[in-house]
């Protein structure tokens, strides 16, 4: 009875240990890659701003092209709304978009890139690892083809650097996207 009272007072112990310590918020690792415009930009011009991110590529076949047009479109619908907002995205092709190749691509979009940066300047094997730890999402460029396999998520991250929410890129999901924003400002 002793052994048995003993054992579930231990059980219990352990159980309470493991709830009791709530774990820190998952904070992003620090990065700086290179912008649409040649420029520097990361973590750092980001740090207390709410931002949206995706991953695309400029020659996808499929699609990156309705998904940029949707950042656009979100892009639009933010200034309308006042909504101060960093938009982001990720190559996952770098070796093919260079800062001149994003920057083409881009305007074929929008002609507003005040708020939003088309990143490269990495190598292929970094941008799948940044995508796996940081979004916990897989990126992957088969060998036997000039596609690359990649989310297709819009990624919503506070001003604390956290991945909070992702959402399907097409545009109905804006406004559960913009109701989010507007709960984090």
């Amino acid at each position: 009875m002793k052994k048995t009272l003993l054992l579930l007072i231990f059980c219990c112990l352990l159980l309470s240990a493991c709830n009791g310590n709530k774990e820190a918020a998952f904070q992003m690792e620090p990065f700086t890659y290179t912008d649409q415009n040649g420029q520097s930009f990361g973590s750092e011009n980001l740090k207390g701003k709410v931002w949206i991110a995706d991953f695309i590529f400029t020659n996808c076949d499929t699609v990156c092209p309705p998904m940029t047009a949707s950042m656009a479109a979100l892009q639009k619908e933010l200034t309308n709304q006042n909504l101060d907002v960093e938009l982001v995205s990720f190559s996952v092709d770098p070796t093919i978009d260079t800062p001149e190749v994003l920057k083409k691509f881009m305007d074929k979009f929008t002609t507003n890139s005040s708020n939003w940066h088309m990143l490269t300047g990495y190598k292929q094997a970094e941008i799948e690892a940044f995508a796996r730890e940081e979004f916990q999402t897989l990126i992957q460029k088969p060998s036997s083809s000039d596609q690359v396999i990649h989310s297709t998520s819009f990624y919503l991250i506070n001003q604390h650097g956290e991945v909070v929410n992702s959402f399907g890129f097409q545009q109905s999901h804006f406004g559960e996207m913009i109701a989010e924003i507007k709960k984090l400002k």
